[in-house]
C-alpha cells in the first residue's frame, strides 16, 4: 500500500516540468508533513490532558484523603521519569526551544538533538499527564511548543542527503510557532 502511494506520488512529481515548482514542492514538503504531524500530536496531547483532568476530578471527589498520598506519589513518579530518561523534558519547554535555536549550528547539532527528540515528546506528554492527575496547576502550551519543535526537528533529521537544504533553525522556529498555534 505505502509502496503504491510512493510510486503514484513519484510519478505525479516526475510529471511536473517546471524545475522551480519541483524545488518549491521539495522545500515546502517537510513543513507540510511536520505541520500535519504536529497537529495530530497536539490534538492527541490535548485529549490526553483533558482525560487526565477528568481522572483528577474523579480522584478528588471519590478518594477523600487518598489525594494526600496520590499527589506526592505522582509528582515523584513524574520527576523520576524525567531524571531517569531525559532531563531535557523538564520545565515548560519554551526555554529548551530557545536554547535549541541558539545551538542550531552544525557544530552543536548533538546538543539540539538532546533538547528536541522523540523521547522528549513521550516524556513531556506522560510526565505532564501524571502531574495533572496528581493535581498540579500546569498548562499544556509550553510543552506543546517543545513537542512541536521536536516533531519539526525529527522531520528535518529524516530528510535524505539529496534533499534541497532546509535550515534546521527555520524548522525549529516553524515548529515552535506551530506548537503555539496548536
Amino acid at each position: 500500500m505505502i509502496a503504491h502511494i510512493r510510486y503514484l506520488l513519484k510519478r505525479l512529481f516526475d510529471s511536473i516540468q517546471n524545475p522551480r515548482i519541483k524545488n518549491a514542492i521539495l522545500l515546502a514538503g517537510p513543513f507540510w508533513v511536520a505541520s500535519l504531524l504536529t497537529g495530530l500530536v497536539a490534538v492527541v496531547y490535548a485529549e490526553f490532558f483533558r482525560q487526565s483532568e477528568n481522572i483528577n476530578k474523579w480522584l478528588f471527589t471519590h478518594t477523600d484523603y487518598w489525594m494526600l498520598v496520590i499527589t506526592p506519589a505522582l509528582f515523584a513518579l513524574s520527576y523520576f521519569l524525567i531524571q531517569r530518561f531525559d532531563k531535557a523534558a523538564r520545565g515548560s519547554g519554551i526555554p529548551q526551544v530557545l536554547a535549541a535555536l541558539e545551538l542550531s549550528t552544525p557544530r552543536q547539532r548533538d546538543r539540539v538533538n538532546k533538547l528536541l527528540n522523540i523521547e522528549v515528546i513521550w516524556l513531556k506528554i506522560s510526565s505532564s499527564m501524571l502531574m495533572v492527575i496528581g493535581g498540579a496547576a500546569i498548562g499544556r502550551e509550553g510543552p506543546t511548543i517543545q513537542i512541536a519543535a521536536a516533531v519539526f526537528r525529527e522531520v528535518h533529521h529524516l530528510l535524505p542527503g539529496w534533499w534541497p537544504t532546509i535550515s534546521k533553525k527555520n524548522m525549529i522556529i516553524t515548529g515552535a510557532a506551530a506548537g503555539l498555534a496548536a
